[in-house]
């Protein structure tokens, strides 16, 4: 009897780690995509931080930080050192853009682009 109750809580417990692992490795759903999302900057960020589009959408980046200049600046595009006013940059092709104000390391984001 005591050898029936020793497999069973072995077996119990394979299944429990098996089922933890599972969760574990399961794929977060992708973020939804966005149709030409805007970028504001204020307050020394990028919000949304990261955005999701489809190849070929536009996105739109708005100053609203007082007059404290930025830029946008990644691989393949690049605004202007502005304070006020706005920035647009279509993206192509699907991969990842990570971007930066070049003025303040801090400032980070980035646009994964999907296939559309």
């Amino acid at each position: 009897m005591r050898h029936h109750k020793t497999f069973t809580w072995l077996t119990g417990l394979v299944m429990t780690l098996a089922l933890a692992a599972c969760a574990e490795s399961t794929p977060s759903a992708p973020p939804p995509v966005s149709e030409s999302p805007t970028v504001t900057i204020a307050n020394m960020r990028f919000t949304p931080d990261h955005v999701t589009i489809a190849e070929g959408d536009t996105v739109t980046w708005v100053w609203d930080d007082g007059s404290m200049p930025h830029d946008v600046s990644g691989d393949g595009f690049e605004s202007e050192v502005q304070s006020e006013g706005s920035f647009t940059h279509t993206f192509t092709d699907a991969g990842s853009y990570p971007y930066v104000c070049t003025l303040h390391s801090g400032m980070k984001g980035e646009v994964t682009v999907v296939e559309g």
